[in-house]
C-alpha cells in the first residue's frame, strides 16, 4: 500500500505533463496543416525538366578502335 503514495502522484504528474504538452502544441499551431505533409510526399520536385541543361550529362570520351 505504501507504493501508492509514490505511484499516484507520479501518474498525476505525468498525465498533467502530457496535457500541458498537448495544449502547448495546440497553442503554437502544430496541428494547423494536417494534410500538407501527405501531399508534399506525392509531389515530384526531384524530376529534371527536359529543357534545362542536364547536370549529370557529361561528354563521353572518344574510344580508339
Amino acid at each position: 500500500m505504501n507504493i501508492l503514495v509514490l505511484l499516484f502522484p507520479l501518474a498525476l504528474g505525468l498525465g498533467l505533463a502530457g496535457l500541458a504538452g498537448f495544449f502547448w502544441c495546440m497553442r503554437t499551431g502544430q496541428y494547423n496543416d494536417l494534410e500538407g505533409s501527405g501531399w508534399r510526399v506525392l509531389q515530384d520536385d526531384d524530376l529534371v525538366d527536359d529543357q534545362s541543361p542536364h547536370v549529370n550529362a557529361m561528354p563521353q570520351p572518344e574510344r580508339a578502335l
